[in-house]
């Protein structure tokens, strides 16, 4: 056997990687190496030359998969934001192993997932803050409680809508993913575009209840919990 020129390796790493994201996000993380490698179209020892382990790839699938959302999000919120929605919509079918794996970690649960996803709240506070500074986005009272709730919405969307119409066929998580977004686009961009209500009675309500509570009333705690 020839042995594997530095090109060649970077190219087999990464196959290895794009086929973890892909099996991970189907058949979730009790899949094997082997597994993971007859995908990949390499033996199961060069997956260990190049990850050492399986927590050790899993970890690289998710810094792979942070690092892709977090680019396209950084360009949804910018100057040319509106343009760049509609060149995602109009691919979007392309994210559905990144959805997939997403989707599969908050699953699992643990440690690993509680990391992967608090690095999706840590990403949201970034983008929104450039978006802030763009004078795209608003600014909010709290933005690190604006980037969790956002971050909860748009995951526990998805999760609601792939668990009550599950895809059996991985093929055909593509055009699920599109209905879903077909479905969610237009309610979310008036959302966050042109608001709910009418006044902000409510709001102001809530300010004072928070900053001087009726008497015997347990102050409400704005902080995020989760």
């Amino acid at each position: 056997m020839r042995s594997a020129t530095p090109s060649d390796d970077l190219t087999a790493r990464a196959r290895i990687r794009d086929a973890a994201v892909a099996r991970f996000g189907r058949d979730g993380f009790a899949v094997s190496l082997r597994t993971i490698a007859q995908d990949a179209g390499v033996s199961a020892p060069l997956v260990l030359h190049h990850f050492g382990s399986k927590d050790r790839l899993r970890a690289e699938c998710d810094a792979h998969v942070l690092a892709t959302i977090a680019s396209h999000k950084a360009d949804a919120v910018g100057p040319a934001g509106a343009d760049h929605l509609l060149v995602e919509l109009a691919q979007v079918e392309t994210y559905a192993p990144l959805v997939a794996y997403v989707l599969r970690s908050i699953q699992h649960g643990g440690e690993l997932a509680r990391t992967f996803y608090e690095a999706f709240v840590a990403d949201a506070e970034d983008y929104l803050r450039a978006g802030v500074a763009a004078g795209t986005v608003r600014p909010s009272r709290d933005e690190a409680a604006r980037a969790r709730f956002l971050t909860q919405q748009a995951l526990g969307g998805l999760l609601v809508s792939l668990t009550l119409e599950p895809v059996d066929d991985p093929a055909q998580l593509g055009a699920r993913l599109r209905a879903h977004m077909d479905a969610v686009t237009l309610p979310a961009l008036e959302l966050y575009t042109d608001g709910l209500m009418t006044d902000r009675r409510m709001l102001d309500a809530y300010l004072v209840y928070v900053t001087d509570p009726p008497a015997g009333t347990p102050a409400a705690d704005p902080r995020p919990t989760s």
